[in-house]
């Protein structure tokens, strides 16, 4: 009897968090992947896909999409790493830099674009300072930045953003990492860059996979900094679509039902993103 209830006492345990998780996000996600695959009438159709694939912005809210995921992802990594690897080192003034690294983790989305967007208006603070220090003659007009170029303006926001949530993921695997490792490879000749690519990155895999899938996931959920800075339309996403749909024309007969469908295009997208590399990472782990 005792067995018994050791048995299933952390599944008694669970059972209250799988509950509220299967009631408050599985059954709302099944929900809408069924109302996707119904019409207005509700009868199975595929009339929701049809119009989201013909709708003139899918095709560039997608390429927006997967574009500011890849390199941002990339992008926010590498810096991410760089960073970490100097903060693992011990010298005078590392806890100040950590202090001044984090600080736009405590900064909201909505902060954040504020912030950047009267910094980029015309007479905003970045001009003034770029005109005070004599860089620059005239004011630049930033926020009639459009297409690749508005992209890339969101990506180096978000990375100013989210860079410190990478880095102190990253960091912590460096912290736990014995050292014995690192020493090790310098005793048998190696360089500081052979010991990182062929020690350290390595030890680091399960980190660097769980920090590159979280960001990868909040990458393809990209809308917020967007609609503040450029507005709806400006520079399209998939989540914003579901945004627009549901709080700019929620009045139109299939708003509802184009929102729910995007929905579940991003869930469709980041599940079989994340899936890819996981495998590409098992099988770079085998080789």
């Amino acid at each position: 009897m005792k067995r018994r209830i050791k048995k299933w006492t952390p599944y008694f345990l669970l059972a209250p968090a799988l509950i509220y998780y299967g009631f408050f996000w599985i059954r709302p996600v099944i929900r809408a992947f069924y109302e996707s695959f119904t019409n207005l009438e509700g009868k199975m159709s595929l009339i929701n896909y049809i119009e989201v694939l013909n709708e003139p912005v899918f095709k560039e809210a997608f390429t927006n999409s997967m574009l500011f995921a890849v390199v941002s992802v990339i992008l926010q990594f590498v810096l991410a790493f760089m960073l970490a690897l100097l903060l693992n080192k011990k010298f005078k003034g590392v806890k100040l830099l950590l202090f001044i690294a984090l600080i736009p983790m405590a900064v909201p989305p909505t902060a954040v674009a504020i912030l950047w967007r009267t910094g980029f208006s015309t007479y905003g603070w970045v001009n003034n300072l770029l005109m005070h220090i004599n860089l620059i003659e005239q004011p630049i007009l930033w926020m009639t930045a459009d297409g690749t170029s508005a992209l890339m303006f969101l990506i180096l926001i978000d990375t100013w953003t989210v860079l410190p949530s990478v880095m102190i993921i990253l960091l912590a695997g460096l912290q736990n990492m014995h050292k014995e490792y690192e020493e090790a490879g310098y005793v048998f000749g190696a360089s500081k860059w052979q010991v990182t690519k062929d020690i350290v990155i390595p030890i680091l895999k399960p980190t660097i996979v769980t920090a590159v899938i979280l960001r990868l996931i909040a990458a393809m959920q990209i809308w917020m900094i967007s609609v503040m800075m450029f507005g709806f339309g400006r520079v399209p996403f998939l989540v914003e679509r579901i945004a627009y749909y549901t709080d700019i024309v929620p009045m139109l007969e299939n708003s509802y039902k184009m929102s729910l469908t995007y929905s579940v295009v991003v869930t469709v997208i980041v599940l079989t993103s994340v899936t890819i590399y996981l495998k590409f990472s098992n099988r770079q782990r085998r080789i």
